[in-house]
């Protein structure tokens, strides 16, 4: 399934899109819940019902009409792993960075999800915006000390996210929470495609484009750290919960490795894809006043 929330007419909810059609879920079946987290947090048998609802009797709404919101937008955890992948460990590297020893994690302050077609700010106290294209996965599971073998029975499924980052700050602070948190700066989306949909979240096709420029073009099968590595390292720490993101690292390619840096500015159009999971696309704007 790919799963949406939606607003539309003033409403917000939850569906699944049927072609260029989104069947509403909760006003197809009663059962199901209004929200993406607590469609989530009813586990395998809410997902069930979810699919089982049929074009030919459910409520639709044509996909051309709704405004897409972020799929999930209030996790309980938004994770990310940095330098990741091996050409982006390199010119990491060749900027100062040091050559991690175990996978780097930060938090994303979940203040920060935007949707997956809004504007993105750029801060008043920062001209520094930079871009990070990542396959983003959904925990479907409450899971603790989950090893790497059995981290696909967790997982709800993928969607792209855009690790949009203020550098200045990221750099000030060892955490980098503050530089990848500003408001705005974590779309989502389009939607939540299934894990049954995705024969392996390892060979999808990834790239960003600025301006109908190519930025960053690598395949998710180039993690240093595999999305389900990171699951068990993860849970060995805290517990996962349904609806937690995780970031799972960026191709080479980001603005600050340019010679000079080539940040986003006002206007700018940036759009990150994923073959098999669609696309998400933001245009910069001054933050308002």
């Amino acid at each position: 399934m790919k799963l949406v929330s939606y607003a539309y007419r003033g409403r917000v909810s939850i569906g699944k899109l049927v072609g260029a059609q989104v069947i509403d879920l909760p006003s197809s079946d009663r059962q199901l819940p209004a929200t993406m987290l607590e469609l989530l947090q009813g586990g395998a048998a809410l997902m069930d019902r979810a699919r089982a609802v049929a074009s030919e009797t459910a409520v639709t709404v044509p996909l051309a009409d709704v405004r897409l919101l972020a799929p999930v937008p209030n996790p309980s955890k938004f994770l990310a792993i940095g330098m990741n992948y091996a050409k982006h460990v390199k010119e990491s590297i060749d900027l100062g960075f040091k050559m991690p020893e175990a996978q780097v994690w930060f938090n994303k302050q979940v203040s920060c999800i935007n949707g997956p077609f809004d504007p993105v700010h750029i801060p008043f106290v920062s001209e520094q915006l930079d871009y990070e294209v990542e396959l983003c996965v959904v925990i479907g599971k409450r899971c603790r000390h989950v090893k790497a073998e059995d981290a696909r029975s967790v997982i709800a499924g993928y969607m792209v996210t855009n690790d949009f980052t203020v550098r200045d700050w990221q750099l000030r602070s060892p955490t980098m929470t503050i530089g990848k948190s500003f408001n705005t700066t974590g779309p989502i989306g389009p939607w939540l495609v299934t894990d049954d949909e995705i024969a392996d979240p390892h060979a999808l096709p990834m790239r960003l484009i600025v301006n109908g420029e190519v930025r960053q073009q690598d395949t998710t099968g180039s993690m240093v750290a595999n999305a389900f590595q990171q699951i068990e390292h993860l849970s060995a720490a805290f517990t996962l919960e349904p609806g937690d993101l995780i970031a799972t690292g960026t191709p080479s390619g980001v603005a600050i490795a340019m010679k000079p840096p080539v940040w986003l500015k006002v206007g700018d159009v940036v759009r990150a894809e994923i073959d098999q999971l669609g696309f998400i696309e933001n245009r910069i704007v001054a933050e308002p006043t």
